[in-house]
């Protein structure tokens, strides 16, 4: 007879007890788990529609301002959940066939982009921006409307510009740039329009 056998069975059934409670705890965490992550799904799908909805009209009616006309869209890949959709750009400049953005010239694709950035920041405006030599493929027409819509965006947004147009550095508040006054000698110069201004008058 084993006398050790009473306190080995019990030793046992603790053992179950602590191993049947680790896994209730671990079926309720996973199922309090899966519940969150479909509360998270679900109010991403509602956000990231109405997010898009937002953007949508404003990139419509940003192309139509930056482009004075035509009409442009961005549309979500069907079949597929929303929050893993690829999105595809359609533009149809003024007096040109719609089609997809792969096909239209440099200038016109930085037009696109720039309104797509601008619906965006219609939506959920930034604080800061850095835009580096967007104007750079842009002809004078098309740099006239891009200022022109720069300049609407500066009260919510302060934009960083890298740019050589002169037309953009003109709608500037600051121009940092470099000089080299002397061979092998760069310098740095900063000029505040308001400052000028203000000796002028």
């Amino acid at each position: 007879m084993n006398l050790e056998a009473i306190k080995e069975h019990d030793e046992l059934e603790i053992r179950e007890t602590f191993l049947v409670n680790q896994r209730d705890d671990l079926e309720k965490s996973k199922d309090a788990l899966q519940n969150l992550i479909q509360k998270i799904n679900h109010t991403s799908r509602e956000l990231f529609e109405k997010t898009f909805n937002d953007i949508r009209q404003n990139f419509q009616a940003m192309f139509r301002k930056l482009f004075g006309g035509g009409k442009a869209d961005i549309i979500l890949e069907e079949n597929v959940d929303m929050l893993e959709a690829g999105i595809e750009i359609v533009a149809q400049p003024p007096n040109k066939e719609l089609r997809s953005i792969t096909l239209l010239s440099g200038g016109e694709k930085v037009m696109i982009v720039v309104a797509l950035l601008f619906a965006v920041f219609q939506s959920k405006p930034s604080p800061f921006c850095i835009l580096d030599e967007v104007d750079a493929a842009l002809d004078e027409s098309n740099i006239n409307r891009f200022t022109h819509i720069l300049k609407e965006f500066t009260s919510d947004t302060q934009f960083l510009v890298i740019t050589h147009n002169k037309v953009t550095m003109s709608v500037a508040n600051v121009l940092y740039g470099i000089t080299m006054q002397e061979p092998g000698v760069s310098k740095r110069v900063a000029v505040k329009f308001e400052d000028i201004e203000r000796k002028v008058a």
